[in-house]
């Protein structure tokens, strides 16, 4: 169900503690010259979308630009500063909160979120206000995917290609796909990412030229079909693990006492 087609007296009579939020978030940033500044939003709010119909959750509106300053250098990125960032989403959540919903998957399809999402979800856990998980899609399903595409990478490259293939195939520029493999990095462990256990790097383009990572031309709408189809059921599986949990299993253990002697 996306929770903003319906009227508030549907909802009233539907939300309750024990439902669950899915909240799709991704970016607006460059994904090479192949797919669009949308990718990441897009993947999100599709999976969500599938999910929601999939089983009792709810989807809500999709959060479409997240922290992406690591992509500044190409035209048209957007993002917001983390402490914003996390404000942002943690608001939105107590919202949810506050009309019954204590359990949130942030339906997550961008690696700068990450780390974000999840302090979130643990400033909601500590204060006992929700149960607020961050997924990213491709890590559920990391075997398939590697099982997949031959040269792998974490950004703009097969994996994503797929999925917007699937969701939007009009959106891929599909006489840009060598281009992209061409022009960007498609073996990570040539680059020198990492020098002695220290990251070397701060922003994408110190990588690729294009902003390219992988080789998207290995991809096929049978692979993207399936790519999309396997990640989808991973979150209706969690959605319902969440739901059917009891509220003492989710919030924090209470303090621990000494035992007396």
């Amino acid at each position: 169900m996306y929770l903003a087609d319906h009227t508030w007296p549907e909802l009233g009579d539907a939300l309750d503690p024990g439902s669950v939020a899915l909240v799709p978030l991704g970016s607006t940033e460059q994904h090479g010259p192949h797919l669009p500044l949308a990718t990441d939003h897009l993947i999100a709010e599709g999976l969500a979308t599938a999910a929601a119909e999939r089983s009792d959750a709810f989807r809500t509106p999709t959060i479409n630009v997240g922290v992406s300053p690591h992509h500044r250098q190409f035209p048209g990125t957007m993002w917001v500063d983390p402490p914003e960032f996390r404000d942002y989403v943690e608001s939105f959540s107590r919202n949810l909160a506050y009309h019954g919903i204590d359990r949130v998957v942030f339906v997550n399809a961008h690696g700068g979120n990450v780390q974000h999402l999840r302090e979130v979800g643990r400033r909601l856990h500590e204060d006992e206000v929700a149960y607020a998980v961050e997924w990213m899609w491709d890590e559920s399903i990391p075997e398939l995917v590697d099982d997949l595409f031959e040269r792998n990478g974490p950004h703009a490259g097969p994996k994503e290609t797929a999925m917007i293939t699937h969701l939007a195939p009009e959106l891929v520029r599909e006489d840009r796909l060598e281009d992209a493999r061409d022009g960007g990095l498609v073996d990570l462990e040539s680059a020198e990412t990492m020098v002695h256990g220290a990251r070397t790097f701060y922003d994408s383009v110190d990588n690729s030229a294009n902003g390219a990572f992988g080789d998207p031309t290995d991809v096929t709408p049978e692979k993207s079909e399936r790519l999309f189809e396997a990640a989808a059921d991973q979150l209706v599986q969690l959605a319902e693990w969440i739901g059917d949990r009891d509220e003492a299993e989710l919030f924090p253990e209470p303090r621990v006492e000494r035992e007396s002697t």
